[in-house]
């Protein structure tokens, strides 16, 4: 079984629940959550956010991906 990096898995967990919150202010909800996410900029911000955030996850999960295939 694969286990992957703590990072990963939070800064992945993070992105999603930054997607999910700016999909639903992009939708034109966001004033039920918080009323400065009535502006769908808001909601654009918190996209952005969650592309980074996965990003970075990503970085974890590649050096250990390496460091897998230098021992092979």
């Amino acid at each position: 079984m694969r286990r992957y990096p703590a990072s990963f898995i939070v800064l992945s967990l993070l992105g999603l629940l930054c997607a999910i919150i700016g999909a639903i202010s992009l939708a034109g909800f966001g004033a039920s959550l918080h009323p400065m996410l009535e502006d769908p900029m808001g909601g654009l911000a918190f996209i952005v956010s969650a592309v980074a955030l996965v990003g970075s996850g990503a970085f974890p999960l590649v050096i250990e991906k390496l460091k897998e295939n230098e021992g092979a």
